[in-house]
């Protein structure tokens, strides 16, 4: 299995509409950052054991029974098992309802004749050195993106995000992990404008030495 571990503590940068991944090891903290606001981040996350275990939307909506998750809810697997869990939130509203931005979303939804690949060509590069194709990319947990849904009719409507410049989520990893993570293409997603994301790996253990 491949694995890279970035340097804990260290604050990284996506750039506006691209993605990266990494390992990441059971009891580390991964901080997502909002430098500028109202930018989505979409956020993967694969058991290192076994990549064919992966977050699940349907799994963890169902287990806590509603659709805006924040600290300390966690993120369960396709296999019914918590592999992340949120420890702190500064914005309190993010999305687990909608897929990765794709060329198709551009092609459908905005009409684009040459559409951008989107977070979803993102992670398929990103998670390439790790076997992970694209038919087992999942829906991600849209870090920062805000999603309202009317209660009667059930529409969708997505609102530029709540999150103002410097604010973050961060989740602890439950068991050795392969992340993924974008600065989402989408214009709606973002306010109108496309910004970088920043991201931090804190190590409890490495801290304590």
């Amino acid at each position: 299995m491949h694995t890279f571990y970035p340097p804990v503590g260290v604050d990284h940068e996506i750039a506006p509409r691209t993605g990266t991944a990494f390992s990441l090891r059971a009891g580390q903290t991964l901080t997502v950052i909002d430098p500028l606001g109202r930018q989505v981040s979409d956020l993967l996350a694969f058991s290192a054991a076994d990549p064919r275990e992966c977050i699940s939307s349907g799994r963890t909506l169902d287990y806590a029974s509603r659709i805006f998750l924040t600290k300390p809810d966690p993120l369960y697997s396709n296999r019914s098992n918590v592999l992340l869990r949120i420890t702190a939130d500064t914005c309190g509203r993010h999305d687990f309802l909608l897929t990765p931005c794709s060329k198709d979303t551009f092609r459908i939804i905005y009409g684009d004749a040459e559409p951008h690949r989107g977070c979803f060509g993102n992670f398929v590069e990103a998670l390439a050195p790790w076997g992970i194709e694209e038919d087992a990319i999942p829906i991600a947990f849209n870090c920062f993106m805000n999603v309202v849904v009317d209660g009667e009719t059930g529409e969708l409507r997505v609102d530029p995000p709540k999150s103002k410049a410097g604010d973050y989520v961060s989740f602890v990893a439950e068991v050795d992990l392969v992340v993924a993570l974008t600065a989402c293409s989408a214009l709606q997603s973002n306010g109108g404008s496309f910004k970088p994301i920043r991201w931090r790996v804190d190590d409890p253990l490495q801290q304590a030495i």
